[in-house]
């Protein structure tokens, strides 16, 4: 029995990695910032458009060519970068404080964002969270809250 277990583990593990970024984008798809850029001064509430093109828009769990939904990583490394770094690009993106998930296709958010500096990269994920086989992200921009 213990046998079988570890066989089922280890076949598993195997799989796992050949299903990570496994979802191919367009060549021309680019996601972006729609309202804000790269050293703008905001007040809290800050409203975030996120802008797509050459790919559309599908909730998490949606199953379509040439789609995917947004998420921001907010106060940290760049996607693929940072101590989570690999995991995100092999195994999806965590839901926490730092990744923020739109898995129901939205395509604007309100953050109540303390005053000071932060940073945010938009990522596309596919239907499971996982970035696309050529990653669809922004650029990392840096606001100020006052």
């Amino acid at each position: 029995m213990k046998r079988i277990v570890k066989a089922v583990t280890f076949a598993t593990l195997l799989a796992a990695p050949a299903l990570a970024q496994d979802t191919p984008a367009p060549d021309d798809a680019r996601v972006y910032f729609v309202n804000i850029a790269d050293g703008d001064t905001v007040s809290s509430p800050v409203t975030v458009i996120f802008g797509l093109e050459g790919m559309g828009v599908a909730p998490a769990g949606t199953e379509a060519e040439n789609t995917g939904h947004h998420h921001i990583l907010l106060n940290r490394p760049p996607l693929g970068e940072g101590p989570e770094g690999a995991e995100e690009l092999q195994y999806g993106l965590p839901a926490d404080e730092n990744h923020i998930h739109f898995g129901g296709g939205q395509t604007q958010v309100t953050l109540d964002l303390p005053a000071g500096d932060h940073t945010m990269q938009l990522v596309l994920g596919d239907l499971n969270h996982i970035p696309h086989a050529d990653p669809v992200v922004s650029e990392v921009i840096t606001i100020t809250v006052e």
